[in-house]
């Protein structure tokens, strides 16, 4: 029988309901649907860092982290994967966000794919993920998957009416957890092979798309 893949999800969202485990939801979703269709036996754990606040600042103080923090560290270190996804302040990721990122040992990170998403009031705020939480993650010495996450509030509900996710946030949403699951693949033996070649790759960039979906775009009626 072969192992199942986990892939960890941290969450830097302060909201209730938050926008940022939204977007870690749907990623996750995305991830775990194509990962079973790769043959990978995904296994998703989210952590709300919200929830780990006062352990994550007490950990600073005392060295010590408390069992909920300490499952939270565990996981993550022992991951296959991970999905990162922080709100943008003041022009970069959360402190709760970077504070959790402190308290994990500095090499446990190396080597483990990530996909990074960000959420933030105006898209404005998208070079977070190039500029700020990109070169955090090469730091740690993580593979980041091409394709980063930004959404804005503009950004939800785009999509066709069918579900078919084919523009906007659904389709960076399912290119960026393709991209991840590859990786994963590729270096799982017991994947599926057939599975992983038929991952989506949904064009985002205009330079990858044909006339018909650069004219569809133009066109697509503009959201409030």
């Amino acid at each position: 029988m072969a192992a199942s893949t986990s892939i960890v999800v941290i969450s830097a969202g302060l909201g209730v309901p938050s926008s940022s485990r939204l977007l870690a939801d749907q990623l996750s979703a995305a991830a775990e649907r194509l990962g079973h269709a790769a043959g990978l036996d995904p296994v998703v754990t989210t952590f709300e860092l919200r929830d780990l606040a006062v352990d994550i600042a007490n950990n600073f103080v005392t060295g010590y982290a408390a069992p909920d923090l300490a499952e939270a560290i565990s996981a993550v270190e022992r991951a296959d994967a991970i999905i990162a996804v922080t709100p943008v302040f003041s022009a970069s990721y959360s402190g709760l966000f970077k504070s959790f990122i402190d308290v994990l040992e500095p090499r446990s990170l190396e080597g483990k794919p990530v996909l990074l998403g960000a959420t933030g009031g105006t898209a404005r705020h998208s070079l977070v993920l190039d500029l700020a939480l990109r070169p955090l993650f090469s730091y740690l010495r993580t593979r980041t998957v091409p394709t980063g996450v930004f959404a804005a509030p503009t950004d939800w509900g785009q999509g066709d009416a069918e579900g078919v996710q084919s523009a906007g946030l659904p389709a960076r949403i399912e290119r960026a957890a393709a991209e991840l699951v590859r990786d994963l693949a590729a270096s799982r033996p017991e994947a599926s092979a057939e599975g992983a070649r038929t991952l989506p790759s949904a064009a985002t960039r205009p330079e990858d798309k044909s006339f018909e979906e650069l004219l569809a775009d133009l066109t697509a009626p503009r959201t409030s």
